[in-house]
């Protein structure tokens, strides 16, 4: 069987599942979910030894050690992802939610409900995590899941996938309702993106040549989940003991993750008192850091290199932070909308005012005031695990879980109206 007919089978047994899925209760998704949860954690004699695979051949082939913790996995992380399979079961169910209702004036009553989507393919990369996260979520929300994880993680996802489709099985789950690509060969990638016989939508989650690739090839809607250049600005009304712990935390509490803070916008007035006692902290944590002339200045020089003008548009999934200096609250805003990705962007602020105009102005998916931008996040926001965070502006914004992953439908019911009359 070639790769383009192993994928074309898969995607007809996904739309005879979703099918299956979509008349499901609420009651009977989240018993299936808790057997999969249960069954994810007696799996760990697979799954762990199966991870183990994957590190040693991440560290041979020289993965940063920030992309080779975001593939790790032990005891406690996997007791983590079950226990948001379980959060995800209890949570709302938003199939069949009433959006709205009325009455039509010759008596026609309409009635807007949200539905599943169908079958959805999900590409990513390196976290094994994402395998169930998609999975479940997904399944939650009456959608069948096609996922193609990279191949630094594919012992992982393979185990991962196996568990969450027979502990689901077991209790109920239509066979096929998940499906992981066991090849990591990029032609699946595009028979994947040009199947819109089957898939009703893809979601792309990886780096800028990965979603520019599956954008080029998809037949299908796409949902985008670009680059994290997220930023703070601490404003020159900041408190700075406050904006040092935030600055802190958004670039080091962990690096390799896209809300994870990039550049660091620093107003003038307060860059004498504020840079010198961040950039100790940040030095003690083994962050690099890459300034523009003032904050160069501001620093002596100590340990920090000088900014490209490459490093403003860098995601850096690192400990690397760039710092920009700016006249004032209209240089920083004017700097985030140019260089940032409509992520996830912060104020540090003690001026209200500031605040709101910062918060109206940003144009991202995501804009916090005190506080650190690694809060952008869906089980953070109550929604349980994330499907991703979503950088477009149609349909999803921000991060994505249940409802994100469902449409809807109109019901029209008459009592024998004709266009006619």
């Amino acid at each position: 069987m070639t790769i383009k007919e192993q994928i074309l089978e898969m995607g007809a047994s996904a739309l005879k599942a979703s099918r299956q899925l979509s008349s499901l209760s609420t009651e009977e998704k989240n018993s299936i979910l808790l057997a999969m949860a249960e069954s994810l954690e007696q799996s760990s004699s697979d799954i762990l030894p199966a991870n183990k695979l994957d590190i040693a051949a991440a560290e041979k082939n020289g993965l940063t050690s920030a992309m080779v913790d975001r593939l790790r996995l032990d005891e406690k992380r996997l007791a983590a992802i079950a226990d948001g399979i379980r959060q995800v079961a209890s949570l709302p169910d938003p199939v069949g939610e009433v959006m709205a209702k009325w009455q039509r004036p010759n008596g026609i009553d309409i009635t807007q409900l949200r539905v599943p989507i169908g079958v959805i393919g999900i590409i990513f990369e390196s976290r094994p995590n994402v395998t169930s996260d998609a999975a479940v979520l997904c399944l939650k929300a009456g959608n069948a899941t096609i996922l193609r994880g990279g191949s630094e993680a594919i012992h992982s996802n393979r185990a991962i996938a196996a568990a969450l489709q027979s502990g689901g099985e077991s209790a109920g789950l239509p066979p096929n309702s998940i499906q992981l690509i066991p090849i990591t060969d990029r032609e699946s990638v595009q028979h994947l993106a040009e199947m819109d016989q089957y898939l009703d939508l893809i979601i792309p989650r990886g780096g800028a040549g990965l979603i520019e690739k599956v954008v080029s090839l998809a037949r299908m809607p796409v949902i985008k989940h670009y680059d994290g250049i997220c930023h703070v600005f601490v404003d020159s009304e900041a408190d700075i003991e406050m904006a040092v712990s935030i600055t802190v935390d958004a670039k080091t509490q962990k690096p390799g993750v896209c809300n994870a803070l990039e550049t660091l916008v620093v107003h003038q007035d307060i860059a004498q008192d504020f840079i010198p006692r961040a950039f100790a902290e940040l030095h003690k944590r083994g962050v690099e850091l890459r300034c523009d002339e003032q904050s160069l200045a501001i620093s002596g020089g100590d340990g920090v290199k000088p900014a490209e003008e490459s490093d403003w548009r860098a995601e850096y999934l690192d400990l690397i932070l760039s710092v920009r200096v700016v006249n004032d609250l209209t240089g920083a805003i004017s700097h985030i909308n140019e260089f940032g990705s409509q992520h996830s962007d912060c104020i540090v602020t003690q001026n209200p005012s500031r605040s709101e105009r910062f918060l109206q102005e940003i144009d991202s998916a995501t804009v916090f005031w005190n506080t650190s931008t690694r809060f952008s996040d869906g089980e953070e926001f109550g929604f349980g695990a994330e499907i991703g965070i979503s950088t477009d502006k149609l349909h999803a914004r921000g991060p994505m879980a249940l409802r994100e992953l469902t449409s809807y439908k109109y019901l029209v019911r008459g009592t024998g109206q004709t266009k006619a009359q």
